[in-house]
C-alpha cells in the first residue's frame, strides 16, 4: 500500500475527449487535412506533438505547427469541454481522508489542468499539480512523474501511478512506479495490460479498493 499516488489528468480524472478531438480536428483543418472525431482519440491523453508526428507523419517543425493551432481553439473554449468521470471526485476526498497524498501527474499544460480542476472546485483534491509547461518543458510523462517524486521528496517505491493510457505505465516504469490503469479511460483494448499495468480497475470504487487494500 502506498503513501503517495500520481494520477494521470486526461482520461483518468477528467474525460476531456471532446474538447481534445474538436481542437485536433481544428488544427487539422487549418493545415489542409480532414479528419473525423471519431478518428482522433488517439489524441486524448499523450503529447501533442508526439502524435501528430506518429499520426499523420509531420516532422517536428511541422507538428509543433499543429499544436500552436491547436491551442487557438482549446484556450478559449476547448479547455471547458470536459467534466470528471463520475466517482473521481469522491475518490480523492476517500484517499484523501485515508491520509493519502495525491499529485496529478499529466502531460497536459499544468496552468491548463489547473484551469480545469478550479472550474470544478476539485483544486483542493490534490496535494500537487504538475504537468507541462508551453515551451515545451516536462513534456514526456517520465519528466513529469520525476518532478512530482522530487517535489515531494519521496523515492519510487514510495509511489504508484495511476493512468488509462500505455504512456502512463511506461512513464512509470522509466521512473520505477508500479502503474494502475483504468478500464475508463482511452486505452485501446489491451493496451495496458500488454504494456505493464500491475491492476487494471473497472470503477473509481474498484480503484479505491486496490489503491487502499
Amino acid at each position: 500500500m502506498k503513501n503517495y499516488i500520481l494520477f494521470d489528468f486526461d482520461g483518468t480524472v477528467f474525460d476531456t475527449a471532446e474538447g481534445i478531438t474538436k481542437c485536433v480536428q481544428y488544427a487539422l483543418g487549418k493545415m489542409g487535412i480532414e479528419a473525423e472525431l471519431n478518428e482522433l482519440m488517439c489524441f486524448a491523453g499523450p503529447p501533442l506533438v508526439e502524435m501528430f508526428m506518429q499520426k499523420y507523419g509531420m516532422s517536428k517543425q511541422d507538428a509543433v505547427h499543429a499544436t500552436e493551432l491547436y491551442r487557438e481553439r482549446y484556450l478559449p473554449t476547448g479547455w471547458a469541454e470536459c467534466s470528471p468521470f463520475a466517482g473521481m471526485h469522491e475518490l480523492m476526498l476517500k484517499l484523501r481522508a485515508d491520509g493519502k497524498k495525491l499529485a496529478v501527474a499529466t502531460s497536459k499544460p499544468e496552468h491548463l489542468a489547473r484551469q480545469i480542476l478550479e472550474h470544478y472546485n476539485m483544486t483542493d483534491d490534490f496535494d500537487l499539480i504538475c504537468g507541462s509547461e508551453f515551451d515545451g518543458t516536462r513534456g514526456q510523462k517520465w519528466e513529469v512523474i520525476d518532478f512530482v517524486l522530487k517535489s515531494f521528496g519521496i523515492e519510487p517505491s514510495d509511489a504508484i501511478m495511476v493512468g488509462d493510457r500505455k504512456y502512463d505505465v511506461i512513464g512509470a516504469k522509466k521512473c520505477g512506479l508500479d502503474c494502475v490503469g483504468v478500464r475508463f479511460g482511452y486505452a485501446e483494448p489491451n493496451e495496458l495490460a500488454e504494456h505493464g499495468a500491475v491492476y487494471i480497475a473497472e470503477t473509481p470504487d474498484d480503484l479505491y479498493d486496490y489503491l487502499t487494500k
